[in-house]
């Protein structure tokens, strides 16, 4: 949608996915859902889910909007759809943050269903809070995602 290439960063096709013990996504909000670059690679990811791959891997999300009311939930919401058909096992940070989900002095992004940003005009960068919030969830989904693993 008119972005530059960004040279610098790695591209991850549909079928590395496989290779995952598990999947955090992150993706920006458009219209109070996954952004449609997002959906259109999960579109492509049918052959994976035609022999199974993804299933039983564990999965999350986290995002940014462009403002409070962007729809950080909705956004998580309809992604996990795409968890779902391929038998992914969602896993929220719920409110195991502890106080910083409650925090109301400080804008703050993220919800139970996982940790957030907001981007306004895309010149805000992440809070030292909701900074946090990410960290805290990647530790708390790598911890899901060994003992997940360590069952197979």
């Amino acid at each position: 949608m008119g972005a530059p290439p960004k040279s610098d960063v790695p591209i991850i096709e549909p079928k590395d996915l496989s290779e995952a013990d598990g999947l955090l996504l992150g993706f920006p909000t458009r219209f109070g859902m996954m952004a449609s670059q997002f959906k259109a690679f999960f579109d492509a990811t049918g052959g994976l889910w035609r022999t199974q791959e993804l299933a039983g891997k564990p999965a999350g999300l986290f995002y940014s909007t462009g403002s409070q009311g962007g729809g950080q939930e909705t956004t998580a919401l309809t992604a996990i759809t795409q968890l779902v058909h391929h038998g992914m096992v969602f896993v929220p940070i719920g409110y195991t943050f502890g106080a910083g989900m409650f925090e109301m002095e400080n804008v703050k992004g993220g919800s139970p269903y996982g940790s957030g940003t907001f981007a306004g005009d895309g010149t805000r960068q992440p809070s030292e809070l909701e900074l946090q919030q990410a960290f805290h969830q990647g530790k708390y989904f790598a911890g899901i995602a060994k003992k997940l693993k360590g069952t197979a």
